[in-house]
């Protein structure tokens, strides 16, 4: 804590305070300044796991790579873990995470018993679901930074059986809303308990919901860290076993299906291309340096190809509204394959900057790659006709990729009102950065 201290009253009053962080699951390239920031190089741990109470002290820049490998020898997992292996708890929690507990487990931030914030003050508090901090406590999710950083957070734990069993469920795309619904209702499916839900949607007359058990024993597990591809296993066998381990990081190793990009599904580069570093922060990187330097967008301009505009988004839609939203998106978008992942809240109070509705089943839908832009036709034209649909089909999108909206509509959207008035507690001359900037005008 000495060396963050420390790193904040080295940077100038008046300036920005912002996080000297290497890596980053964001999506929005920002404005660059050569500025000192946080030094958050020593919070980077778990403090302790107590395995009775179901809980772990852990560093607000732990990687949920290095959480999880803290937890799951004592058959233990974080209430939610993100897909991705470099996801840190800080981030989860002052922005969002979702995953195929999330039906019934909620969001990360649900799963907090406390958490210590360096506010924008530059003080550290102990924030929690009452006293002194209670209205930071609840703003702090979605916050993004804008409220301070969570230096630890004390969380819930939830047990995991060793190996998870899988069932791959075809359905048209009417009957996902009262399958899902079905599940939350009773925890079961065909006489089997239930315990994680996603699925994906590979063209309009093609979705898949996956079906989890904890299972103490398997017959045999597969391994998508090789030759074989996890989702593409999804349409080509109906049942499957993982190790609890591989289960929760199938989406890395290919980035969902993102891989596909950089040529890491193709056999011959996939033998080529070594094991550590077939995973996510790997093709984030890459993504940076394409951003950086264009070499591919130059390359596509040469051979007369148009521009292309990136559609890197995770809305959540209403799931009576989902059939709805999938077909608009077919139809005007037509990126396939989309990710969908049920989740309601655990609580029944609403959180303030993320207004989901306590008691309604959503469904998040994750879009990842880019589309060629139309003759005419402005970059982000695309990402803009989905943030009106998803308003239109009563949704809400995350704001860890580009945001589009005019101040109004974003400040009603995300309930900036309310941000406001927390903020001038707890950052009163304004050193961390708006929600708006950040998001929109990638300050």
């Amino acid at each position: 804590m000495g060396r963050l201290r420390s790193s904040y009253q080295r940077i100038p009053p008046g300036e920005p305070v912002r996080l000297a962080k290497r890596s980053s699951n964001l999506f929005r390239p920002r404005t660059e300044i050569e500025r000192p920031g946080l030094d958050v190089s020593g919070l980077t741990g778990v403090i302790s796991v107590d395995v009775e109470a179901r809980t772990a002290d852990v560093q607000g820049m732990c990687t949920y790579e290095d959480l999880v490998a803290a937890t799951l020898p004592h058959g233990l997992t974080p209430m939610v873990v993100p897909q991705l292996k470099t996801i840190t708890l800080g981030g989860a929690v002052t922005g969002l995470g979702i995953e195929s507990s999330s039906f019934r487990a909620g969001l990360p931030h649900e799963s907090v018993l406390e958490l210590d914030i360096l506010t924008g003050a530059g003080d550290l508090v102990t924030a929690r679901p009452d006293g002194e901090h209670a209205e930071l406590f609840r703003t702090f999710p979605n916050s993004y930074g804008t409220l301070g950083y969570a230096t630890r957070l004390k969380i819930e734990l939830d047990r995991i059986s060793p190996y998870v069993a899988l069932r791959h469920v075809q359905l048209g795309l009417d009957q996902l809303a009262p399958v899902i619904e079905e599940i939350i209702a009773s925890g079961m499916y065909d006489d089997e308990p239930v315990h994680f839900v996603d699925g994906v949607a590979f063209s309009p007359s093609e979705a898949y919901l996956t079906l989890g058990r904890n299972s103490d024993a398997a017959v045999r597990t597969s391994d998508y860290t090789g030759q074989q591809i996890y989702y593409r296993s999804i349409q080509q066998r109906p049942k499957d076993f993982l190790t609890a381990h591989d289960y929760l990081w199938r989406w890395d190793t290919d980035w969902f299906w993102c891989s596909a990009a950089f040529g890491a599904q193709k056999p011959l580069v996939r033998r080529l291309w070594p094991k550590r570093w077939r995973r996510s922060d790997v093709f984030h990187k890459l993504v940076g340096l394409e951003n950086r330097y264009q070499v591919a967008a130059r390359i596509n301009r040469r051979r007369g190809k148009p521009d292309r505009e990136r559609v890197i988004q995770d809305v959540e839609i209403p799931v009576t509204r989902l059939a709805g939203f999938l077909r608009w998106f077919d139809a005007e978008v037509g990126m396939r394959p989309v990710w969908l992942c049920p989740l309601r809240l655990r609580g029944s109070a609403a959180w303030p900057l993320y207004p989901l509705e306590p008691g309604t089943t959503y469904v998040n839908v994750g879009f990842w790659g880019t589309v060629p832009i139309a003759p005419g036709a402005r970059d982000g034209d695309v990402n803009r006709r989905i943030e009106q649909a998803v308003a239109e089909f009563d949704g809400h999108k995350s704001l860890y990729s580009d945001a589009y909206y005019d101040r109004d509509t974003f400040d009603r959207l995300y309930n900036v009102p309310a941000l406001t008035e927390v903020k001038k507690r707890y950052d009163p001359d304004a050193r961390l950065t708006g929600l708006y900037e950040k998001a929109v005008t990638r300050r």
